[in-house]
């Protein structure tokens, strides 16, 4: 028996958009690593599958110490148990390194039949995550000259802990059928503290949880066959909130034949943030995208 393992590679540059919390990233196409807001979502396909992102964070001419994030996971569903299981791997890099985070989440999920048209699927997801801070590349008050520039050693105490690995823990419920799905996840369940040290009671209070809803569905607009793709029209909704901060990201892809192509609107409700296009080709068993954000904030025009 001959498996299909599809590759999904995008590369996201996103103009100015706004994070929730700098702890969390979200890709604009939430849809290409949906584990990463739904444990649920592991092993959702057919074949296993593999994706691979990398996004690089407020950029313009002349820009740097921008942010990165790297992301990849894989997921494979196991009919024979009803269960699925992923992996997920991620490092942001904020300031080439001075700041950087990597995590490592595993999932599992078990999907329950209702019908032939109907699923539903529970999952959950643990992983370790690690903070740390390269002292030695922080720039203070003190070392500054107005004349010399940066010359002076500084006198500011290192911290005592410059890293800290904590554990976390998510779970989610998804419901889907032949053409659409609609989901709800939470991650951070144990709020687990990130702090590298103690500032205030009042700033420790952990990791806020983070809750997202999703749904969407895939149409056939022309079936394709042996030689031929077809086309379809995919739209897709995603609301996620952690703490005060929250977005709403709604649009639609379309593919025809190996291309595809979409475009999404994403709100912060404080403010209105980026339209996001897509743009990509399929290749046998490989996608390959690129995402840009184009942002109609404020933000933009203090560029």
């Amino acid at each position: 028996m001959k498996i299909r393992l599809p590759l999904y590679l995008l590369f996201s540059y996103l103009i100015f958009s706004t994070p929730i919390q700098a702890q969390d990233p979200v890709f604009s196409q939430f849809f290409i690593t949906p584990m990463q807001l739904n444990p649920a979502f592991a092993g959702n396909t057919i074949a296993p599958r593999i994706s691979i992102n990398y996004r690089t964070q407020w950029i313009w001419p002349g820009s740097t110490n921008t942010y990165q994030t790297y992301a990849a996971s894989y997921g494979q569903f196991f009919e024979p148990l009803n269960s699925s299981i992923g992996l997920m791997v991620e490092t942001d890099n904020a300031g080439e390194g001075v700041y950087k985070t990597n995590r490592v989440n595993a999932f599992y999920g078990y999907r329950l039949k209702i019908n032939d048209g109907l699923f539903i699927k529970s999952g959950i997801d643990i992983g370790f995550a690690q903070n740390s801070l390269d002292w030695n590349q922080l720039v203070f008050l003190d070392q500054i000259d107005p004349v010399e520039g940066i010359v002076n050693p500084s006198d500011e105490a290192r911290f005592d802990n410059i890293s800290r690995t904590y554990g976390t823990v998510g779970a989610g419920l998804l419901a889907y059928g032949k053409k659409f799905y609609a989901g709800f996840g939470a991650k951070h369940l144990n709020t687990p503290n990130e702090a590298l040290t103690v500032i205030s009671d009042n700033l420790n209070t952990g990791l806020p949880m983070r809750f997202s809803a999703q749904a969407g569905g895939q149409f056939t607009l022309q079936k394709g066959n042996k030689k031929t793709l077809g086309s379809f029209l995919s739209p897709n909704v995603t609301y996620i909130q952690q703490g005060e901060f929250a977005q709403l990201n709604a649009g639609a892809y379309i593919g025809y034949g190996s291309f595809f192509g979409g475009i999404w609107y994403r709100h912060a409700f404080t403010n209105s943030d980026a339209a996001i296009f897509l743009i990509g080709a399929e290749f046998d068993i490989f996608r390959i995208g690129y995402s840009y954000d184009f942002t109609v904030s404020g933000l933009a025009a203090s560029s």
